[in-house]
């Protein structure tokens, strides 16, 4: 909204500044921080309301969890939505499609996680929307997304499949892109949503994540820049920049009140969004298979998880003592913050050899 500001800049010339992407890339960011900060304690009191006994909590989980856990309420995914699309809406270019196709990906991923929180609160029990209405939903989005950035991505490139380390190497997938990407978008929203067990755990990677997706996304939109480190360039991916920080600032406000003990959890409802925003930004840069380096953390839950239960099937022995990952350290009797903090560090790795893929080449 504040971009068609700059096209009165030659009346004003102080208004030039809204046609810059890093300006307004941290506009959005303190926008998001501020939105989060001032309507985040009504939320949280909202949801105590509503939610008197809070998110039920997995019977057979780390038994700590009875005690620090209980009465803490969830949805607080709310909190980050409400911030991320308010910061996006007054900060982006509104006729840039990609915007859209993204922000529509998260709000309805968003919204599906909301339908589960609410089922797990009122019934109150771990299992909300099935597991196959979830996959249905979810692939649906993820189809009309992908088809819409394929439809206005450049055709010389648009389903093409970038390797990372490779420069100028392009694989043309043909229609099997829209599922390609679905399965990225889907893949990164319940990778996302099974990191997020503890307080912080799945917020600061998401946030370190964005981070190196908000520079890629202004690598590949600029010409000058992906000529020089031989990526290919997607024109209008640039303004996912400001997405891209719109959710950062969202995210860090929502860790304020997450930080342990946590106030709110963000449950399915910011997991499931956050997870499909990072998938469906790293289809519109051509960034797909580098999203399974920077988000490695999620990757490496989700193994563990996919591990465990492809072993207890074939030979009824566990590999984990608890999957995912994170419950397997708290078994062996990790303290929670030295399993968050060690996370995050694993997550800044991941992420610093992620955006090295840019170089090298």
């Amino acid at each position: 909204m504040l971009y068609f500001l700059s096209q009165l800049s030659t009346d004003v010339t102080v208004l030039n500044l809204f046609r810059y992407l890093t300006f307004r890339t941290g506009g959005a960011v303190l926008t998001a921080l501020l939105v989060a900060f001032v309507f985040g304690p009504g939320i949280i009191r909202w949801l105590k309301r509503k939610q008197r006994e809070g998110q039920p909590i997995r019977d057979d989980g780390p038994e700590s969890h009875l005690l620090t856990k209980k009465g803490t309420p969830t949805m607080g995914g709310m909190m980050i939505l409400l911030a991320l699309t308010v910061s996006t809406l007054l900060w982006a270019d509104l006729t840039n499609v990609y915007v859209w196709a993204v922000l529509g990906v998260t709000i309805a991923f968003g919204l599906l996680g909301l339908a589960d929180d609410l089922l797990k609160v009122t019934k109150r029990n771990t299992k909300g929307v099935s597991g196959k209405m979830k996959l249905l939903v979810q692939f649906s989005v993820g189809a009309v997304a992908t088809w819409v950035i394929v439809l206005f991505t450049d055709s010389s490139i648009d389903t093409g499949l970038a390797l990372p380390f490779f420069k100028n190497v392009l694989i043309d997938l043909g229609w099997f892109y829209i599922p390609f990407g679905m399965i990225v978008m889907v893949g990164a929203s319940n990778a996302v949503n099974l990191t997020d067990g503890l307080d912080g755990l799945a917020t600061v990677p998401i946030m370190i994540a964005a981070a190196v997706y908000g520079l890629i996304a202004y690598f590949v939109g600029n010409a000058v820049f992906s000529n020089y480190l031989g990526i290919n360039f997607v024109a209008g991916s640039g303004e996912l920049s400001v997405f891209c920080g719109a959710l950062i600032g969202a995210a860090l406000g929502f860790l304020w009140f997450n930080a342990p003990p946590a106030m709110v959890f963000m449950g399915d409802t910011g997991s499931l969004a956050l997870g499909g925003a990072l998938g469906a930004v790293s289809v519109v840069t051509k960034h797909e298979i580098v999203l399974a380096i920077v988000g490695g953390l999620f990757v490496l839950e989700t193994v563990s998880v996919i591990v465990q239960v492809a072993s207890f099937k074939l030979t009824g022995k566990r590999v984990f003592r608890m999957a995912p990952l994170h419950h397997h350290f708290e078994k062996k009797g990790w303290h929670e913050p030295t399993i968050v903090i060690r996370f995050w560090i694993i997550a800044t790795i991941l992420a610093l050899i992620g955006l090295s893929t840019l170089k090298l080449r």
